[in-house]
């Protein structure tokens, strides 16, 4: 999964000044839970509500059988707040090196 790549490089993203964020559909429980068994050093959001993902584009339709869950999509998000760029679930070829491709656009906006 996306979130192990970028945990296994989180000190690397700190070093850049970038900071790590995992968000869910999850209860604040489940990601506790979650977040501990995963070993992940950085926050995640609960969006038990929804609207984050309403807003980002990565909640299923109601009515698709995987509804309960997100799209996985990573962001980058620029230190002036705007989306420099986007990762779908189809964009990230292997879960493992996805860290070193967002390390790697990190590194290019300098």
């Amino acid at each position: 999964m996306q979130g192990q790549g970028l945990r296994d490089r989180v000190s690397e993203f700190s070093e850049l000044g970038a900071v790590v964020v995992g968000a869910s559909f999850d209860t604040v429980e489940e990601q506790k839970k979650f977040a501990d068994e995963q070993g992940f050093s950085f926050s995640l959001i609960s969006d038990s509500d929804r609207k984050i993902g309403e807003l980002y584009g990565t909640a299923r339709p109601a009515d698709d059988p995987a509804a309960g869950f997100c799209m996985r999509t990573s962001f980058l998000i620029s230190p002036d707040g705007l989306i420099a760029a986007i990762w779908d679930q189809d964009a990230i070829k292997d879960f493992q090196t996805h860290g070193d491709e967002v390390l790697s656009v990190i590194r290019s906006h300098g």
